[in-house]
C-alpha cells in the first residue's frame, strides 16, 4: 500500500529519536501478524524491534530508491495473540482490507505455516526471520522466503561437540545418555528431530523423551525422571518461555546433569535473569554480535548490538537480528526489481544474493537461506561465548559442567 506525503519521527525505548527531517517521501507499507500478547509476547516484542530498528535505520539513510523516485518504509502491525489462527486472519486483514502487498513474517513457525497459504494465494511476496520449520520449505510455496537456518540444524552441532568430548564424561560416544524435553509446535519438534538424528549417527541412547505443556509453565515430570536416571545431556526447546521455565526449576530442583542445552537463551535474557543457574549452558543461535559479518546499512554484527542497545537497553537476542535482516532484504529486493511490483518484487528476492550485518543471505528454490550456519554459544563467567562451529568458535567448551 503506497501513501504520499508524510513524514515521521519516532521515539524508542531507551530514549532514542529516529526522525525523518528529510522532505516528506512516499511509503512502502510492510504489513506484519506479531505476537504482542500470549505465551510468544516476550520473543514477539524482539521481532518488533528488529523490525523498527531496521525500517528507521533504512529512512534515516535516505529510504530506498526505486527508478526515480525514493519511499521510506513503514510496517503495519497487528497482534496475533501467540496463535496461528488469529494470525492468519489478521494477515488476510493485511492484504484484502488494508492492501498491503508485502508482507514481513510472524514470530514463530506456527504463526508462519498459517499465513504462507494466504500469502501465496494472493502472490503477497513474504519475507520472514523467525519461523525455522523445515515443513515451511516443502509446500512448493513460492512467495515464502526466510533469513533464519532451519529448525533441524539448532541443536545437532550441541550432541556433535558432546560426542567429541565424550572421553571428558568418562564414556564412548555411544554410551552417551540423552533426556530431551520439547514444546510440541512444529520448530521445537524439528530442533528435536535434528537433535535425534543426531544421536543416532553416534550411537547415543534417548532415555527421556518428553513434551513441554503448552502454557510452558511446569517442566516437573521431565525433571524428576532426569534425577532419577541420570542422564549426560538434557535438552530443552520451548522458545524464551520454556528456557525461563528451565532455568528456574533446575536450580530449584537442584537437577545436576553433565551437560545442559538449549534454545532462546539469549532471548530469554537467562544470564540476566539467573546467572548462576545459567553458567555452561550450551546454547543454540542463530547469530552473534562477535561473528565477522557487515553491511553498508548497519556497519559490522558488533554495529548492530550497539545501536539496538543503546534503542532498547539490552543487546539484541538472534531474532530481533534475523527480523532486522529481513527487512533488509526486502529493502535490497526493491532497489533491484526497480518497481513496486509484486510478482517482479518476489523475482528480485528469489535471486537475493548478499551479505549484511547477519550474515550471508541466499535463497533456494524453496525460500530457505543455505548461505548461513547455525552457531553454538555457551555461557561462561556471565557471558555468551561462541564454542561452535571452529571458525567461529571464541573458546573452547567446557564439558561437563563443574
Amino acid at each position: 500500500m503506497l501513501k504520499s506525503g508524510i513524514s515521521i519521527g519516532i521515539v524508542v525505548s531507551g530514549g532514542l529519536v529516529f526522525a525523518a527531517s528529510a522532505p516528506a517521501r512516499d511509503l512502502i507499507t510492510l504489513g506484519a501478524a506479531i505476537s504482542l500478547t500470549g505465551a510468544y509476547t516476550v520473543d514477539g516484542e524482539h521481532t518488533q524491534r528488529g523490525y523498527e530498528l531496521a525500517t528507521r535505520k533504512i529512512n534515516g539513510m535516505g529510504g530506498v530508491k526505486i527508478g526515480d523516485k525514493t519511499y521510506d518504509l513503514k510496517v503495519k502491525y497487528y497482534d496475533d495473540e501467540s496463535t496461528p489462527t488469529r494470525g492468519a486472519e489478521l494477515a488476510e486483514r493485511l492484504i484484502k482490507q488494508d492492501g498491503v502487498q508485502f508482507m514481513l513474517g510472524p514470530y514463530g513457525s506456527g504463526p508462519t505455516k498459517a499465513i504462507a497459504p494466504i500469502t501465496e494465494a494472493n502472490k503477497v511476496p513474504m519475507v520472514e526471520g523467525n519461523g525455522s520449520s523445515r515443513a515451511l520449505f516443502t509446500n512448493g510455496w513460492h512467495y515464502l522466503f526466510a533469513t533464519l537456518s532451519t529448525a533441524e540444524q539448532y541443536l545437532s552441532s550441541a550432541i556433535d561437540l558432546v560426542a567429541e568430548n565424550a572421553s571428558k564424561l568418562g564414556k564412548a560416544p555411544g554410551e552417551i545418555r540423552l533426556a530431551l524435553a520439547f514444546e510440541n509446535d512444529a520448530g521445537s519438534q524439528d530442533v528435536r528431530a535434528g537433535v535425534i538424528d543426531a544421536a543416532k549417527a553416534h550411537g547415543m541412547q534417548i532415555v527421556i523423551d518428553e513434551q513441554l505443556p503448552p502454557e510452558l509453565n511446569d517442566m516437573t515430570t521431565v525433571l524428576v525422571k532426569t534425577k532419577a536416571l541420570r542422564p549426560d545431556v538434557l535438552v530443552v526447546s520451548g522458545h524464551a518461555k520454556g528456557a525461563t521455565t528451565a532455568i528456574r526449576q533446575i536450580a530449584e530442583m537442584q537437577v545436576r546433569v553433565p551437560v545442559l542445552a538449549m534454545t532462546h537463551c539469549d532471548a530469554a535474557d537467562l544470564i540476566g535473569k539467573a546467572p548462576q543457574a545459567a553458567e555452561y549452558t550450551l546454547c543454540a543461535t542463530q547469530w552473534a554480535p562477535t561473528m565477522g559479518y557487515k553491511d553498508g546499512l548497519f556497519g559490522t554484527a558488533s554495529d548492530f548490538a550497539k545501536l539496538f542497545r543503546e534503542a532498547y537497553g539490552y543487546l539484541p537476542p538472534y531474532q530481533a537480528a534475523q527480523s532486522a535482516a529481513a527487512v533488509e532484504v526486502f529493502a535490497d529486493a526493491f532497489k533491484r526489481a526497480g518497481v513496486l511490483d509484486r510478482q517482479k518484487v518476489r523475482e528480485a528476492l528469489a535471486a537475493t544474493d548478499i551479505d549484511n550485518f547477519f550474515g550471508h543471505v541466499k535463497f533456494d528454490d524453496a525460500g530457505r537461506n543455505i548461505a548461513k550456519p547455525m552457531v553454538l554459544y555457551q555461557v561462561l563467567g556471565g557471558e555468551f561465548k561462541i564454542v561452535a562451529p571452529s571458525r567461529f568458535a571464541e573458546t573452547q567448551a567446557v564439558i561437563p559442567r563443574p
